[in-house]
């Protein structure tokens, strides 16, 4: 047998027996410890791993029932998207359900991390203690540190589970702004008819005489006003946005 179809074999098996994401490094320094035991036949290098991978995960793309995503990191065996309704019928009691204030919560530590709970309050406008509790037991958030300022505060931040269970390879992989935008306006088009990949543009009426803009106008703005840089994280677009999902705070109360 050949060295890529026996490599292939080998990380069906690891991948099957993993119960965490299987990384490259991972691969590399288990063969290259085998071959000096005399338990591989050859050495590998990262490149050939990652392409092994890459291979196997073209062939093992949804059509068995069987997904190899590559999620925080590494590789993982998943079943297909498509079939998680009737998967999820095996283990009933199992579901697993995030509040909408868990969500929020977890949606600025992510991109804001490293962050405080005052951090997360001063964007949710509400106490957080309770939520930032949850999502340390279920272990999407940890404690990374503290924070260098009167108090030490704990910092927040998230953690590998995190990044399997909303399939992210990375943090780099969270949606921007533009994206976000993107998926709203699709939204909106399939909602009015649009064909799909049609983002229907707004109706604008014609500018009348008194809407050109001024100089005097534009003088008056200044830099108070900066526009928002299309690739910042998709949080800028909701701080200002009240919360929803609890009770605000009541009068002479911290929040």
């Amino acid at each position: 047998m050949s060295q890529p179809a026996s490599l292939r074999r080998l990380l069906g098996a690891l991948l099957l027996a993993s119960e965490r994401p299987v990384t490259v490094e991972v691969v590399v320094d288990l063969i290259n410890g085998a071959v000096d035991e005399e338990e591989w036949p050859a050495r590998v290098t990262a490149a050939e791993v990652d392409g092994a991978f890459r291979a196997l995960a073209t062939t093992l793309d949804g059509a068995l029932g069987i997904e190899l995503v590559n999620v925080s990191g590494g590789w993982r065996l998943r079943t297909a998207l498509d079939l998680g309704p009737m998967v999820r019928r095996l283990w009933p009691d199992r579901a697993t359900r995030v509040s909408r204030a868990a969500l929020e919560a977890l949606a600025v530590v992510a991109y804001r991390q490293p962050c405080t709970r005052l951090d997360v309050e001063d964007v949710r406008g509400v106490d957080c203690g309770g939520v930032l509790r949850s999502l340390l037991e279920r272990k999407l958030v940890r404690i990374v540190g503290r924070k260098d300022e009167p108090g030490r505060p704990l910092l927040y931040g998230t953690t590998p589970e995190f990044l399997e269970t909303f399939s992210l390879p990375d943090l780099r992989a969270l949606p921007t702004l533009r994206d976000l935008e993107s998926l709203r306006a699709e939204q909106a088009g399939r909602e009015r008819g649009a064909p799909p990949g049609v983002i229907p543009m707004p109706a604008i009426p014609d500018p009348g005489p008194d809407d050109e803009p001024q100089a005097d106008d534009e003088a008056a703005w200044g830099d108070a006003a900066p526009p928002l840089d299309d690739g910042e994280p998709a949080l800028a677009a909701v701080e200002d946005a009240p919360p929803e999902g609890d009770d605000p705070p009541k009068d002479g109360e911290d929040p």
